[in-house]
């Protein structure tokens, strides 16, 4: 089968490579329709490197049709046309059982010290093959994949491998009160579905910052007050300056590690990248390598004993926080990756009328030919052409 694979800082490659067969009585295999480049995969594509293996297969957000079953998933048969959480999960552990199935125990990767295994994501999330391919084995398919209808098209239900229980999860951890304010930083995917998330559960402010000409205006279709940060010197003010004074009741941190605007920080991630391997893994895991400053920035922009929470991938072990501010403005703090099935039973609902109340519709930017990934992951690192949201299309 033809799959989409890592060779090396900023080279993906499209190859053949063997076909995924079922290995464990709960796996499944399913042929992708639809898969789509995240944020999170041009971590990967940028800095992440020293963590993954060439030929490694990406991508962690896919939806397609079972083709077959192990023994023991009794619920999926061939033809089910199912979504693939990007976490891979048990759903019967102790962690599991309360729902956090990013911290599966029974799939997490042996020595790694990490939560549940992901799809298409470094040896420290299990380096389990990715979903940009023309056919993907899921482990723990009696748990994982989602149903949904036969009919309608792929983008209203493909984000609910990754994008929408990211946002939902992202607002509610943010705590947003009934006709309060939420301030989003970063309108990407995540962004942009979780400023239309929190006005759909009853925010009555929501601000998105950007600094992308199109992002900008995507949100504001969905009537979301924007802020440029070309123009806006200082977030915190102008949220206070909205806020009666006091800042937002909850922001949403949606940028993490890849924030614009820290220049050093930025040239620590790059020479880290530069490091031999063995060195520049330590360098990420014990050192500071983060851009922070989204996150100073949701800090600075919350009132006090107000929630923030992020949604962001941040990777460093060491990087500096804020403490005395976070502790003087009691500012509640949540964050982690988002514990897919916890929500998708909430979600696809709002994706199966024809009101599409979450804007669905409207994210989706570039459909792709998987053979044409290469050229699809540098326009979408470069935010060129007005790239918000890639699709693959096997």
């Amino acid at each position: 089968m033809k799959a989409v694979t890592w060779q090396g800082k900023r080279d993906v490659r499209v190859q053949d490579v063997a076909d995924p067969r079922i290995e464990e009585p709960t796996d499944a295999i399913v042929e992708v329709t639809s898969t789509a480049i995240c944020g999170s995969d041009l971590h990967l594509y940028e800095v992440l490197g020293p963590f993954m293996t060439p030929g490694d297969v990406l991508g962690h957000e896919a939806m397609g049709i079972v083709r077959q079953t192990g023994n023991a998933v009794p619920d999926l048969i061939p033809g089910d046309r199912v979504v693939v959480p990007f976490n891979i999960a048990c759903g019967q552990c102790y962690y599991c059982s309360q729902q956090l199935y990013t911290q599966c125990e029974r799939t997490r990767a042996p020595g790694q010290d990490k939560g549940a295994s992901l799809f298409g994501y470094t040896k420290l999330y299990g380096q389990v093959p990715g979903g940009q391919a023309e056919l993907l084995r899921v482990p723990q398919a009696h748990f994982g994949p989602v149903k949904v209808p036969e009919t309608g098209p792929d983008e209203r239900f493909l984000f609910l491998s990754d994008v929408l229980p990211t946002a939902w999860q992202a607002v509610e951890y943010a705590d947003v009160p009934e006709g309060g304010s939420c301030v989003v930083l970063g309108l990407g995917p995540i962004g942009q579905l979780a400023a239309r998330i929190a006005r759909h559960r009853g925010a009555g402010t929501v601000l998105g910052v950007d600094l992308v000409d199109e992002r900008l205006a995507m949100a504001q279709r969905h009537g979301i007050d924007t802020l440029d940060l070309r123009t806006v010197k200082d977030v915190g003010v102008a949220v206070r300056d909205r806020t009666d004074g006091r800042g937002a009741d909850s922001v949403i941190d949606a940028v993490g590690m890849e924030a614009h605007g820290a220049p050093v920080s930025t040239v620590v991630q790059q020479l880290a990248t530069l490091l031999p391997d063995r060195l520049a893994e330590k360098a990420f895991t014990t050192a500071g390598i983060d851009r922070m400053s989204a996150l100073y920035t949701a800090i600075d922009a919350v009132r006090r004993g107000g929630t923030v929470s992020l949604s962001g991938v941040y990777g460093g072990m060491a990087d500096p926080m804020p403490m005395m501010t976070l502790f003087d403005k009691q500012i509640q703090l949540r964050m982690g990756q988002a514990n897919v099935r916890a929500w998708t039973d909430d979600i696809l609902p709002l994706l199966t009328g024809d009101d599409d109340p979450l804007g669905v519709d409207d994210l989706v930017t570039h459909h792709v030919p998987l053979d044409e990934a290469s050229d699809a992951y540098g326009m979408f690192q470069a935010k060129r052409d007005g790239a918000i949201k890639v699709v693959l299309q096997p």
